[in-house]
């Protein structure tokens, strides 16, 4: 299918996966794909040669991890389209042309692993669905999953990503970037496999992932940031005020200042909520507003081109 393959190049980041990686490119080969690049992080057993066996073009990154991977990818795809997936067999090929279907409507899809998430152990998952929530909650999306392997990402915006955040960071970063810049982004079901190899990924990763997640938000919605951080007052505000209540009520000793300085808090901690909370919502706006203004564009040149 030469057509498919002018339109997509399937990335396939490894390391060390000798077990799956003939697998997974055999996989991709039966889609009718054949636009198969490897990026390869120095392995030290068989899966440069396997891969270039099985047909792949095999490249070495440059750095290390994930980030460095994908970075590295997206200087050789001159495909319009990409899509990355884990060389260790959990994510089926057969996805790759049910996410095709949304390309034009949408510049990423992700490949929410909601069947077979027995596969994915259990700390992992809840880390998972507390970091998809938090990343919803700060840029305004409805993913289900947002730490997802496997996602089609238009290739121009792939090129235009920072990447600052490092290791598995990198799918948050992707899909933050085009949260905040198309809005166009969405995920579909799939179905998550037992991993053939080791794992690479640690519990120390969710941690390290949530945090990038914070320091995302600092880069593309600062006011929101800035406001979260001042409503925390309210909460040693609170404090001040009970202590201050429990003492005139019980003890009737009056402590003026302190009960000054716990409202003045108070007021600060409510407004800085208000604020912050407006700040996602006038987000929300600013990607409504550039979906629509992106839709009148596709429509006035397609009228053009008539």
């Amino acid at each position: 299918m030469p057509d498919l393959n002018r339109q997509i190049t399937v990335v396939i980041p490894t390391l060390n996966e000798e077990n799956a990686i003939g697998k997974v490119i055999e996989e991709v080969k039966q889609q009718g794909i054949t636009n198969i690049l490897v990026v390869d992080g120095y392995s030290t057993d068989r899966t440069v040669k396997i891969a270039r066996e099985k047909g792949a073009k095999v490249i070495m990154q440059e750095g290390k991890g994930k980030a460095d991977a994908i970075k590295t990818a997206v200087k050789h795809v001159n495909t319009p389209y990409m899509l990355v997936m884990d060389g260790d067999w959990t994510y089926p090929a057969k996805h790759i042309k049910d996410m095709l279907e949304l390309v034009g409507e949408y510049d990423e899809i992700i490949g929410a692993r909601l069947n077979g998430r027995r596969n994915i152990p259990l700390a992992n998952r809840f880390g998972n669905k507390i970091l998809t929530m938090a990343f919803n909650t700060l840029f305004g999306t409805k993913l289900r999953d947002v730490c997802s392997g496997m996602y089609l990402i238009k290739t121009e915006l792939a090129k235009e990503a920072d990447y600052e955040m490092r290791g598995f960071s990198v799918e948050v970063e992707l899909a933050a970037h085009v949260a905040s810049t198309t809005g166009r982004i969405t995920d579909i079901p799939i179905e998550y496999r037992q991993r053939k190899g080791r794992s690479k990924l640690a519990k120390s990763h969710g941690f390290k992932i949530l945090n990038d997640i914070i320091k995302l938000t600092w880069r593309y919605n600062p006011t929101f940031f800035i406001m979260i951080l001042g409503s925390t007052l309210t909460i040693p505000a609170l404090l001040i005020l009970a202590w201050v209540a429990v003492e005139l009520i019980f003890f009737g000793v009056k402590h003026h200042v302190w009960a000054i300085l716990g409202s003045t808090m108070a007021t600060a901690g409510i407004t800085s909520l208000t604020l912050a909370v407006m700040a996602i919502y006038l987000k929300r706006l600013e990607y409504r507003m550039h979906k629509k203004v992106r839709e009148i564009y596709d429509n006035v040149k397609e009228l053009i081109t008539k």
